[in-house]
């Protein structure tokens, strides 16, 4: 079989409609977005941030760590390792929506803005490591991280209940609600980036801090976190009272009462490691909570009305 044919045997497994592997693939996006924050929290917990010493290679004359290297090349390794798997999901993404691209333009934008950011957060990840482990630029790249989850969350929203709706779903004074929940979501995850980078975890004895108070910075940490849990209990009740969907505000509720019992847990217990990264890794499950309640204020059309195969035989490869 020559290059043509080999072409149009792929292009003709390509999806053209949002089936069962376009699925699959959105969820092994989201999967590794969540993943790739509990590695890198590895990274940082083990103190293993400079396990290799340069970037892009493990060593100067090395891609992947050497033996001398010890445990924490291989922890820093093998996250560096999990963003060439992640690569391959999102290619496999966007390839499992290119041809339906004009009827699904959502979804196409989606899986290319994902395979803008990994190559962004892989060279954030880089200067990481060159700027010798800097606070501010490991915050930055956590935040980048958290960004892709909150993407992810939209692009199995999108391959599961349809593009965007034009029409709000539910009354104005609940979605005002989840905006401000939304917003203090924010503002808490970012605190806890400060925390973090202020105390033991953000590295090894030699890892610079941002030089804030840590003790201080708990109990800062911890006001826009009680906000956020006000602020759902209140969701939560306008949806038991007016009858909405309750699902996803149940599901961030949940994982908002397992993330401050782990925060409280922590702080009362040293700060064992275990306890962060399941807390760093909880705070990308939060903001995917949030994203789908936000996204829940509208109604979607139903992706059935919209993958019409014959309209997408106007999209070319």
């Amino acid at each position: 079989m020559g290059p043509a044919g080999a072409l149009s045997r792929v292009r003709s497994w390509l999806p053209t409609t949002v089936d069962r592997r376009v699925r699959i693939i959105a969820w092994a996006s989201f999967a590794c977005q969540v993943l790739l924050i509990g590695t890198g929290g590895a990274v940082r917990l083990t103190g293993s941030g400079l396990g290799c010493p340069t970037w892009p290679r493990c060593t100067a004359d090395s891609f992947v760590s050497t033996p001398e290297m010890g445990i924490h090349g291989v922890i820093e390794f093998g996250n560096r390792l999990l963003t060439f798997v992640l690569t391959v999901v999102v290619i496999l993404a966007f390839l499992a929506v290119i041809r339906m691209r004009a009827v699904r333009r959502d979804l196409f934008l989606l899986t290319l803005v994902q395979g803008l950011g990994i190559p962004f957060q892989a060279a954030l990840g880089g200067i990481t490591v060159l700027t010798g482990l800097n606070p501010y630029i490991v915050g930055a790249h956590f935040v980048v991280s958290i960004f892709l989850v909150a993407l992810t969350t939209v692009l199995l929203w999108r391959v599961h209940r349809g593009p965007r709706g034009s029409h709000a779903a539910t009354p104005r004074g609940y979605a005002r609600l989840v905006h401000a929940a939304a917003g203090v979501v924010g503002v808490t995850v970012v605190v806890g980036i400060l925390t973090t980078g202020s105390g033991p975890h953000a590295g090894d004895a030699a890892t610079p801090r941002n030089g804030l108070d840590p003790a201080v910075m708990d109990h800062v940490h911890s006001w826009p976190a009680y906000a956020t849990l006000v602020l759902t209990l209140a969701i939560v009740a306008w949806t038991l009272r007016a009858g909405l969907p309750r699902r996803f505000p149940l599901l961030l509720l949940g994982v908002e009462l397992v993330q401050i019992a782990v925060g409280i847990t922590q702080a009362r217990t040293g700060l064992p490691p275990i306890l962060v990264g399941s807390h760093m890794v909880l705070s990308a499950l939060l903001v995917g909570a949030m994203t789908a309640v936000v996204l829940s204020l509208r109604n979607e059309q139903a992706p059935d009305e919209i993958d019409a195969p014959v309209a997408v035989e106007d999209a070319r490869v």
